[in-house]
């Protein structure tokens, strides 16, 4: 009986990657650590896991119901703004939250970044969305799925 190895950590894979002689080396000899499933998978398989259908996720984000479906369903991609949304209505913590985003292919939340992180302390605190808007509005920062620019 042949038993399915454990995934390659990120700093190994780091290591890796810096001590290859070529990339296709690389790909070569790493392809089944690099493979990760689609955002659209990842999230269908949460709400399976958690017994939740995507309706009530989607409703709870405040993303639009038809685009909400369509990333359930994988043709469209979403912003990382939309993939925070998605994290308040699956009411992550803040690993789910950076395990979305990474699985969106999306920069993780940095607590540098004032906006990350007065979302990562809502996240923390289990602030629901409405809480998290009405907290960065007041600190005059940029709402999530609000306008981009400053």
């Amino acid at each position: 009986m042949e038993s399915k190895e454990e995934p390659l950590r990120t700093g190994t894979l780091w290591s890796l990657l810096m001590d290859s002689p070529t990339f296709s080396h690389f790909i070569e000899t790493n392809a089944e650590s690099l493979d990760m499933p689609a955002f659209s998978v990842f999230i269908t398989d949460l709400c399976r896991q958690r017994g939740e259908p995507p309706e009530r996720v989607i409703r709870r984000s405040g993303i639009e119901r038809s685009f909400g479906h369509q990333l359930f369903r994988g043709t469209r991609n979403p912003s990382r703004d939309t993939v925070l949304l998605l994290a308040f209505g699956f009411q992550a913590d803040i690993e789910l939250a950076q395990t979305l985003l990474k699985y969106a292919r999306c920069g993780q939340l940095y607590p540098r970044v004032r906006r990350d992180a007065l979302i990562s302390f809502c996240l923390f605190h289990r602030y629901d969305l409405i809480q998290t808007q009405n907290l960065l509005a007041e600190k005059g920062m940029v709402l999530l799925g609000g306008d981009r620019t400053r």
